[in-house]
């Protein structure tokens, strides 16, 4: 089973949790709900397990010469970017 909520299907689900590591996790994150406390732990979790594959992309790239000594530009300041959750 399943629903739409802002335009991502979500499933629906029971899953058997430890409390005491549900609690700890949305003290650390500031989670108001347990939803909210998993849905982060998942995207974190997928984060981690990518960031080895993407430091590898970035220690692989090859720079040609005219980019290494290239200028730099200093970032526009700006608010941040909106989640694509709405937070």
């Amino acid at each position: 089973m399943s629903y739409i909520k802002r335009g991502v299907t979500m499933a629906i689900t029971s899953i058997d949790i430890d409390p005491d590591g549900l609690k700890q996790a949305k003290e650390l994150t500031g989670a108001k709900s347990n939803r909210e406390a998993v849905d982060l732990a998942l995207r974190t979790l997928i984060a981690v397990r990518r960031q080895p594959a993407a430091v590898e992309r970035i220690i692989g790239r090859r720079f040609a010469p005219e980019q290494i000594d290239a200028p730099t530009v200093a970032p526009e300041t700006q608010a941040p970017a909106a989640r694509p959750d709405g937070r």
